[in-house]
């Protein structure tokens, strides 16, 4: 039989390098006192030698687990994955994350929690002793859940809240939710739009409401009537196919509308063939979040690009920094989002 090839190990290479296993250590784990020269021969070791670092070992070095935890809301998760729909939420989380982590020699694991459950506290005291994770990254909603980061903050367990601006401690990070609407909503203005209808989303997501902010003050700065333009879904499709009947009742009808996901968008864009109304002729339309599902739609949705993966990837970043105390940038930190036109938007139609 072959010999089995025996592994390299940190010793091996302060052996080969010349220097402590603490040295060692600390170029492995990117720690700042250690000179140039020094770092460049332990590093030349570790690639002569092939040698890999365990986190199991990385964890017993030091006080840092070199795991990051990202945390979302069991039922709306499995709710997506079995309905099959095309959402990419969890996708883009971890590519975003899951890439940055591996920059920085960390690993990222995904959990859902129940964030309607009273025991919610049990559960994540249960996952932070398993885990041990050096940060959390929260998603919304529950990045602005009182229970969720209120046990964080008790627990000294950094966290980062996506879609959140933070009044409660932790890193917030946001979308540009607000203006992202506001130029969605001049962008249909400059298009000659004037009767611009808006679907909210549920009132349970601090991001619905700067959506809705950016669409009011857009509309405001044109001096352009919002009464009855506004009607509130819930991201589901039917809310969309409700909310989009009740604006296309109407008299005069809006021209444009903008829909705050990309499923109330479809909605709004079937509800609109069925009473014969044509896109864009007749009537332009813009969604949120643009998932792969926009591209398929007929026409293709003019949509907001929602940066998912820049910002979780921008959260794994900030943790990392947290945890070896240097200095975090102004918060919130912002990603902006972008307005990407497809053949869903175009001018307004001619008063007749």
């Amino acid at each position: 039989m072959p010999r089995r090839r025996q592994a390299v190990t940190i010793k091996h290479v302060a052996a080969d390098a010349g220097v402590s296993l603490q040295t060692v250590s600390r170029v492995i784990n990117a720690e700042p006192n250690v000179r140039n020269e020094m770092r460049e021969r332990v590093q030349a070791s570790i690639d002569r030698l092939g040698y890999i670092p365990s986190i199991a070992a990385q964890r017993m070095s030091g006080s840092r687990s070199y795991l990051i935890l990202a945390l979302n809301d069991r039922d709306r998760t499995i709710e997506a994955w079995r309905a099959r729909q095309g959402s990419d939420w969890v996708d883009q989380m971890l590519l975003g994350g899951m890439l940055k982590c591996a920059e920085h020699g960390y690993r990222m694991l995904f959990e859902l929690v129940d964030t309607h459950d009273d025991h919610v506290e049990r559960e994540l005291t249960a996952t932070l002793a398993a885990l041990q994770p050096d940060g959390v990254i929260l998603t919304p909603p529950h990045s602005d859940n009182p229970k969720i980061t209120s046990f964080l903050q008790s627990r000294r367990v950094p966290f980062a809240r996506i879609g959140s601006k933070g009044k409660a401690g932790g890193i917030p990070l946001v979308m540009g939710d607000e203006d992202a609407a506001r130029d969605a909503t001049r962008r249909l203005i400059e298009l000659g739009h004037q009767r611009i209808g808006f679907i909210a989303g549920s009132a349970e997501y601090s991001l619905s409401e700067w959506r809705k902010a950016g669409w009011r003050g857009a509309m405001a700065d044109a001096g352009l009537p919002m009464d009855t333009l506004c009607v509130r879904g819930d991201f589901s499709y039917q809310s969309g196919v409700d909310a989009a009947r009740t604006l296309l009742a109407l008299e005069p009808r809006p021209t444009a509308i903008i829909a705050s996901n990309d499923h109330m968008a479809l909605a709004a864009g079937d509800v609109a063939e069925e009473m014969e109304i044509a896109i864009p002729e007749a009537l332009s339309l813009i969604s949120f979040d643009n998932t792969p599902v926009t591209t398929f739609a007929n026409p293709p949705l003019t949509a907001i690009d929602q940066p998912v993966a820049e910002t979780v990837s921008r959260a794994v970043e900030l943790l990392i920094t947290a945890s070896r105390g240097e200095v975090l940038p102004a918060l919130p930190v912002v990603v902006p989002a972008r307005l990407i036109e497809r053949a869903s938007t175009g001018p307004a139609p001619l008063a007749t």
